[in-house]
C-alpha cells in the first residue's frame, strides 16, 4: 500500500532564494564596478568569489522550482532529486573555493602582500550588511531541505569570510601586521570545508540511498516482526527520495488465518506513528501452511 506524499518545496523558499540572489548578485556587480573604476585586482577577485555564490544560489532555485514537477513518464518521483544534486554540487563548490582560499592564505603567509586595511575593512563591512540581510532570509527557510542548507552554508560561510575579513581589516590598521589578512582566511577556510563536507556526505547518502538519519532498518524490521500476526519480515528497504521524503517497501508474511489487509493497515499505522514513514509499500501474504501441498508446474 503506498501513498502520494511527494515533498515539494514551498513557494516561500523560493522566494527567499530569489531575493538571496539579488542581493548577492547586486553586491557582485557594485564590486566590479568599484575595482574596475579603483583598479583594485582584490575587489575583483572577491568579485569572482560572490559569483560563485550567486551560481550557487541560482542552481538552488532552478532545482527547487524543477522539484515542483509532477511525476510524469518515467519520472516516476517527478524531479525531486534536483534537489539533492544542486546540494552535491554547492558542497563540491564550497570545497573548490576552500581549498583555493587555503592555497591563497598559506601563498600570502610565506609572503605577504601590502594589504591597504582601511580599503579592506569598508569593503567587508558592506559586504557584512549585504550577507546578513541575504542569511537572514534564508534562515527562514526549510531548513530541512538539502538544497535549502546548501544556499544557506554558502551565503554563511560568505557572511562569516566577510567579518573575518573586517576583523584582519581593523587589525592590520592597529597592528600594521600584514599577515592578519590570510589567518582570516584560513579559519573561514575551516568553515568552507565543514560545511562542504557536510553537504557531500549528506547528499551522498540520499544518492546511494542509504536509510535516512535516525532510522535504523533493524530496528524497523524488528518492530514490524513483533506483531503478533507477523510470521517474517525480510526485502525491507528505506530510503529517501529527497529531503523530507522517507520512503520504506517490505515483504511481510502473516499467518494463514490472519486477516492481511487488517495486518497492513495496523503495521503501516506503526511506521507511521514511531518512524514517521508515510511512503510505504507493503507486500502482506500469508505464509504457506504446514501440511498445504506444493505442485510443481511443468514447462
Amino acid at each position: 500500500m503506498s501513498h502520494d506524499h511527494h515533498h515539494h518545496p514551498r513557494t516561500s523558499d523560493r522566494r527567499a532564494l530569489t531575493i538571496a540572489l539579488t542581493l548577492i548578485a547586486g553586491f557582485m556587480a557594485a564590486e566590479v564596478v568599484a575595482g574596475l573604476i579603483a583598479g583594485s585586482l582584490a575587489l575583483l577577485a572577491d568579485a569572482g568569489h560572490m559569483l560563485t555564490d550567486a551560481l550557487a544560489l541560482a542552481a538552488a532555485l532552478v532545482a527547487a522550482r524543477l522539484a515542483t514537477r509532477r511525476p510524469s513518464g518515467p519520472w516516476t518521483f517527478g524531479l525531486a532529486r534536483a534537489e539533492i544534486l544542486a546540494a552535491q554540487a554547492n558542497g563540491i563548490t564550497l570545497f573548490v573555493v576552500g581549498v583555493f582560499v587555503v592555497y591563497g592564505a598559506v601563498h600570502r603567509l610565506i609572503d605577504p602582500p601590502d594589504v591597504r586595511g582601511g580599503f579592506v575593512l569598508v569593503v567587508a563591512l558592506a559586504g557584512i550588511v549585504v550577507n546578513l540581510a541575504a542569511t537572514a532570509v534564508l534562515a527562514r527557510a526549510d531548513r530541512q531541505s538539502l538544497n535549502m542548507q546548501g544556499a544557506f552554508l554558502h551565503v554563511a560561510t560568505d557572511l562569516a569570510a566577510f567579518v573575518g575579513t573586517a576583523i584582519a581589516g581593523a587589525l592590520v590598521l592597529l597592528t600594521g601586521w600584514d599577515r592578519w589578512d590570510p589567518i582570516a582566511g584560513l579559519l573561514v577556510a575551516v568553515l568552507m570545508l565543514k560545511s562542504a563536507w557536510m553537504l557531500v556526505r549528506e547528499s551522498g547518502r540520499v544518492f546511494l540511498e542509504g536509510s535516512p538519519e535516525g532510522i535504523d532498518p533493524a530496528a524497523v524490521a524488528r518492530a514490524l516482526a513483533a506483531d503478533e500476526d507477523v510470521v517474517e519480515v525480510h526485502d525491507l528497504h528505506v530510503w529517501t527520495v529527497t529531503s523530507g521524503f522517507p520512503a520504506l517497501a517490505a515483504h511481510v508474511l502473516v499467518s494463514p488465518d490472519t486477516d492481511c489487509h487488517g495486518a497492513r493497515r495496523r503495521l503501516q499505522h506503526l511506521l507511521e506513528e514511531q518512524y514517521h514513514l508515510h511512503h510505504v509499500t507493503l507486500q502482506v501474504d500469508h505464509v504457506a501452511r504446514r501440511g498445504q501441498p506444493v505442485t510443481l508446474r511443468r514447462q
